[in-house]
């Protein structure tokens, strides 16, 4: 089953152009055909995504255990990655009621589709010589789209959508993050094993562009500081952008 390919993919090669344009066709069909989809309806494609995520990260986990790190302890592979917060989510939120679940939306809305655009748009950790992990990074990041806009119709047959309770979710999951980075940490340490959920690792600087640069300069403190700022300015810029028509469509 550890199928390689010959020669591994290239970031903005010909095999990820072909993905981003499959990926971008997907989206605009599945904005077409959600159109007029009743909540009831987006929520159980929530659901379904969620469940087909988890189903495909328990598999990403044996085949990493059994082909990449067999003999070894690692939790490079730990599923708490910014990105990884979406298959909870959305398995979760048909469960949820109230500003739980609205923070849930509007978590799926803009951090986890932010967390997803980034991914696929510097994609050197998805591209792997493991065709069945390079298959499952792509689509699983392709679905966390898909969940955006399900996220943002259900927020749009609704009257309002508040962004404080999903920064605070945001938070609390890095802050998780930062607690498994520190007791990987403790426990391997070997940079090459240890997680670095969020990639917010206190011990070392950022393998992100840009903010690898800030630690180095300014120490893997601030870099994190300014990292975690970014991500929710992003945030909550798109929440306004997605208000907009939030509101027009409740008119």
């Amino acid at each position: 089953m550890n199928w390689s390919f010959v020669e591994t993919p290239r970031p903005y090669g010909p095999a990820h152009i072909l993905i981003l344009l499959g990926i971008a066709a997907l989206l605009i069909l599945f904005w077409i055909a959600s159109r007029n989809a009743r909540e009831k309806t987006l929520m159980r494609i929530l659901f379904g995504c969620g469940l087909f995520m988890l189903a495909a990260e328990v598999f990403k986990q044996w085949f990493v255990i059994r082909y990449i790190y067999a003999g070894t302890s690692s939790m490079w592979f730990f599923p708490w990655q910014l990105c990884s917060i979406a298959m909870y989510c959305s398995a979760l939120v048909p469960f949820l009621k109230g500003k739980a679940q609205e923070a849930v939306l509007v978590f799926l809305s803009t951090f986890s589709a932010i967390g997803a655009v980034f991914a696929l748009a510097i994609p050197d950790d998805m591209m792997r010589p493991q065709i069945l992990l390079f298959i499952h990074s792509f689509l699983y990041h392709a679905l966390m789209l898909v969940e955006a806009i399900a996220a943002l119709r259900i927020l749009c047959l609704r009257r309002r959508a508040s962004f404080p309770p999903a920064l605070v979710l945001f938070l609390i999951a890095a802050a998780v993050a930062e607690g498994i980075n520190v007791v990987s940490h403790l426990l391997i340490h070997d940079v090459s094993h240890e997680a670095n959920m969020f990639y917010i690792t206190p011990f070392y600087p950022s393998t992100q562009p840009v903010f690898r640069e800030i630690a180095l300069r300014a120490g893997v403190f601030v870099e994190i500081i300014v990292y975690l700022g970014a991500i929710a300015l992003a945030g909550f810029l798109l929440y306004l952008i997605e208000s907009l028509r939030i509101k027009r469509k409740t008119k």
